[in-house]
């Protein structure tokens, strides 16, 4: 049976990850392509708004010294027309800026393991076409689950490398899910040996202060809602 090309093209992204290696379960090697700190962090969402508003001010090439994460809810960079389905148009977005933290695709507890598999794989994919074809900044992205997770949701990260997580959201505010989260952060700590630990949201846990303590530098950013929260004026957007 002969695969319709377009179809095939659609949801494995083949281009995305031509000259690959590929680790345990076909997931691909995202190097990480920079070894600096970023300045600053902003969502995805926030950098489309920044990219609008140059637009509007005929400001076609602009650049913005701040790394994209997506540390936000899926549907606002994961949908028919999200970063996945409508590369070229993410990439006219991103470009603009300093480098990205690899997709934050959702591995929710309840979702089937296939699904978390998928989006492991593009988290991997999507950061390996960005930084390496693409000749991006590119940072990996860690996401993990419960125990069942291990197997695969370290792999394509380079070890003793600099790796973000993102604290938003439930894990590890919530203390249902603390327990999940530090038993992860130790896993991840012991398999991929990271030299930093970018931390999106709030870094003020023990768990944060007994890494610093063995000599893994770690480094909070303040999340979109606490800077609101705040009144500060998380990114400067160029008035016309």
């Amino acid at each position: 049976m002969k695969v319709n090309k377009y179809l095939k093209n659609i949801w494995w992204k083949p281009y995305m990850v031509e000259g690959a290696i590929f680790e345990k379960f076909d997931v691909p090697l995202c190097p990480t392509t920079t070894d600096e700190i970023p300045n600053e962090m902003i969502t995805y969402s926030q950098a489309k708004e920044i990219y609008k508003k140059e637009l509007r001010c005929k400001n076609k090439n602009f650049k913005h010294a701040a790394y994209v994460c997506f540390y936000e809810y899926d549907n606002k960079f994961d949908s028919i027309i999200g970063i996945w389905f409508r590369s070229s148009q993410a990439y006219k977005i991103l470009s603009h800026f300093e480098g990205i933290i690899t997709p934050d695709f959702s591995t929710y507890q309840d979702f089937p393991y296939p699904l978390k598999l998928w989006n492991t794989y593009r988290m991997r994919a999507f950061g390996y076409w960005y930084g390496i074809i693409c000749g991006k900044n590119v940072i990996n992205n860690v996401r993990w689950g419960t125990e069942e997770t291990y197997g695969y949701c370290f792999c394509g990260i380079p070890k003793n490398s600099i790796v973000s997580i993102g604290t938003v959201g439930g894990s590890p505010r919530k203390r249902i899910d603390r327990y999940r989260f530090e038993n992860g952060l130790r896993e991840m700590v012991k398999i991929l040996k990271p030299s930093v630990i970018l931390v999106y949201g709030s870094a003020n846990y023990p768990c944060f202060k007994n890494l610093e303590l063995k000599g893994i530098k770690v480094i909070g950013y303040e999340g979109k809602t606490a800077k609101a929260f705040k009144n500060i004026n998380y990114h400067k957007i160029a008035k016309c």
